[in-house]
């Protein structure tokens, strides 16, 4: 079983399509994931499984790469770690997660949003400027620089989960580049079709970094590191004064505005 240990997961699920069931068992989603080329040792590794939990995935696997015989499943780094028990984190990585409460509950005003887009007027494009600059603002040169920037340089920025999260930011930074095209044309459906996009790639995203890659990292953190981050992240919300109190009374005034309920972190 070593030899697929370093194949890409999904070469394995397109040889092995039963592969990708056992993987939807433990809420691995790699089959919808927008990257995908992560090492099969590595999507064992990042995911926060039990060692029993690891052992019946392997188990399972390996009965469908290898039908009918027995198969010597290697261990893994990860395998005599605990699980994560709730959702607690380290207080750099709880900034963080905060942070997305505020992008979640942006991404769910979007439809109503939408609905609502008015270029016609000039109160009505400054409204869209603010949306926009709350993307490339708070969620990009607040947020996503603090990653980068910072947290990313802990770990081994070639390994594909990080990657895949910097092709997300990429892809965040795209989009607004052609809403503000789109705006000044006033290109109603075009800025329509970025935020919705923007809504999908943001709601998955924020979803991996949750719930896989940020445990993941915590787990892999020394104490020492956490509280140079915390140090870092403190630094950098320094550098930005009150301006995210200021997105957060944006987003406050679009959910009076059209009656949305405060998205739950």
């Amino acid at each position: 079983m070593a030899e697929y240990l370093n194949r890409d997961i999904k070469a394995i699920i397109t040889e092995f399509p039963a592969v990708a069931d056992i993987l939807g068992r433990y809420d691995i989603g790699c089959v919808s994931c927008g990257l995908g080329t992560c090492l099969f040792k590595d999507v064992v590794a990042i995911h926060d499984l039990s060692a029993e939990e690891e052992a019946a995935l392997m188990a399972g696997i390996a009965g469908i790469l290898y039908p009918g015989r027995d198969v010597v499943i290697p261990a893994t780094a990860r395998q005599d770690r605990p699980k994560t028990v709730g959702t607690r984190y380290s207080p750099p990585l709880q900034k963080l997660v905060d942070e997305h409460g505020l992008i979640k509950r942006w991404v769910a005003i979007i439809p109503e949003f939408i609905e609502n887009l008015d270029i016609a007027t000039e109160a009505g494009r400054q409204e869209i400027r603010q949306g926009i600059d709350f993307i490339r603002s708070f969620a990009d040169k607040y947020h996503h620089a603090k990653e980068e920037a910072i947290l990313f340089k802990y770990f081994d920025e070639s390994l594909d989960i990080i990657k895949i999260m910097c092709a997300d930011h990429e892809n965040a930074r795209a989009r607004v580049r052609e809403m503000l095209a789109a705006l000044e044309r006033q290109d109603r459906e075009t800025i329509a079709t970025h935020l919705k996009a923007y809504r999908d790639l943001l709601t998955e995203h924020i979803k991996k970094e949750d719930e896989v890659l940020y445990r993941w990292m915590d787990r892999n953190l020394s104490t020492s590191q956490v509280g140079k981050l915390f140090a870092a992240f403190s630094e950098k919300d320094g550098e930005f004064g009150g301006a995210p109190k200021n997105y957060e009374d944006f987003i406050i005034h679009l959910e009076k505005k059209y009656k949305i309920m405060e998205v739950s972190k």
